[in-house]
């Protein structure tokens, strides 16, 4: 199910372990590369209201914007849609006995969360749903 991206070969970033452990603190390490998920409500992020960009904490990637945030009452930060068609791939999962669709940032496949379609009907309907771990804020005009 893995949706290909426009991210072009070039443009993607590829690093060892040992450097993506380096520059990592463990909890984005964790999150990021091995595919962990944070426990709910402990992101500053979730209560992050500023105009702004959400960031891949791994490369620095634009991945949503403050607009298309919106409280989900999960306890993770959620956005209704990427910043751009590019900005995110979409991957099968199937852990835990489950079946969903993983999200990871295109340009550096750091693992980000899951989006789910039960968003805002309104907008999208969809729900993404992401570890803070994996964002960092830049605050600004979206």
């Amino acid at each position: 199910m893995a949706k290909s991206s426009p991210v072009s070969h070039a443009d993607r970033i590829a690093k060892t372990d040992g450097e993506w452990r380096a520059q990592l603190t463990p909890e984005q390490y964790y999150v990021t590369r091995q595919h962990g998920t944070e426990r709910a409500g402990t992101s500053p992020l979730n209560a992050e209201k500023r105009a702004g960009t959400f960031t891949c904490v791994c490369c620095n990637e634009p991945l949503f914007t403050s607009q298309a945030k919106f409280d989900s009452g999960t306890g993770w930060p959620s956005f209704d849609k990427p910043a751009g068609a590019s900005a995110v791939s979409e991957h099968e999962d199937r852990a835990l006995f489950m079946r969903r669709t993983e999200v990871r940032c295109a340009r550096c496949e750091a693992h980000l969360g899951h989006v789910f379609p039960d968003g805002p009907r309104e907008t999208t309907g969809l729900r993404y749903c992401i570890n803070g771990a994996a964002l960092k804020f830049k605050p600004g005009d979206t």
